[in-house]
């Protein structure tokens, strides 16, 4: 029997950015959908949309969810980062293609650490362009980071 694909659509918001700042994560398991998100008083949008994976992947983790993942983002930042630039960044002891020191390290460490053990699959999708669930991630992560969390 195949196991259910969890869909996991993430997205960070910033107010100034850096400034107020928070994030959303959607969980499509079947016919379940739930809802996360969380906040922090000063941090970058890219920050953000670091942290919405990075605790997606946390939440699944703690709640021992064996099933494949495969997640949802528009940011390419993440995306490109996470499937692509992260080996050289490592092979080059974390310094990027200009030679200066990565931005973020401690996050896409993180990230890197939960994707080796989760190994999800990354798919990118237009941001602003009409789909639900990356429109619902987007309303999260911008509710919580102006102080009004929608879930």
């Amino acid at each position: 029997m195949k196991k259910e694909i969890i869909q996991i659509y993430t997205d960070g918001a910033a107010k100034g950015n850096p400034g107020k700042a928070g994030w959303g994560a959607i969980f499509l398991m079947g016919e379940d959908v739930v809802e996360i998100g969380g906040r922090v008083e000063h941090a970058t949008n890219n920050q953000m949309e670091l942290t919405a994976p990075i605790e997606a992947l946390k939440y699944i983790k703690k709640h021992k969810l064996d099933t494949p993942i495969e997640f949802f983002s528009d940011s390419k930042y993440v995306i490109l980062g996470i499937t692509e630039w992260i080996f050289n960044w490592q092979k080059n002891n974390w310094r990027n293609a200009a030679k200066k020191p990565v931005v973020n390290k401690e996050l896409w460490e993180e990230l890197y650490e939960l994707t080796q053990e989760f190994k999800p699959k990354w798919n990118y999708v237009e941001g602003h362009n009409g789909d639900r669930w990356n429109e619902r991630a987007d309303l999260i992560a911008t509710s919580f980071a102006e102080g009004e969390p929608v879930i």
